[in-house]
């Protein structure tokens, strides 16, 4: 059974960082692409990040980019999401979620997810 366990989560004023941690266990994790995604209040999960396999291509939606990075260990079987310059609309759960089909932008191809962390950036 696949298991993904986010941390890292909390609470920062506006421009401050935050890195997220996504620890995996279940199958063999260098084989999996990984993701990143958040859901605020009242609207839909939306994609953040994606990280291939080795960890050679990552892909961000256009709000986070040069300022989130994606990236893995696979030896410690975690991904991470490091988070500079937040901004009070990056306050939202963030989920870590693994792929079967490869790197995928957008949330098709997932197969399974995290509980969740919350991320909450007060100006």
């Amino acid at each position: 059974q696949v298991q993904l366990v986010e941390s890292g989560g909390g609470s920062v004023q506006a421009g401050g960082s935050l890195r997220l941690s996504c620890a995996a266990s279940g199958r063999t994790f260098s084989t999996y692409a990984m993701g990143w995604f958040r859901q605020a209040p009242g609207k839909e999960r939306e994609f953040v990040a994606a990280i291939s396999a080795g960890g050679s291509v990552r892909r961000y939606t256009d709000s986070v980019k040069g300022r989130f990075t994606i990236s893995r260990d696979n030896a410690k079987n975690t991904v991470y999401l490091e988070m500079n310059s937040l901004k009070p609309e990056d306050t939202a759960v963030y989920y870590c979620a693994q792929s079967s089909l490869g790197l995928r932008v957008g949330n098709v191809g997932y197969d399974y997810w995290g509980q969740g962390t919350q991320v909450t950036v007060s100006s």
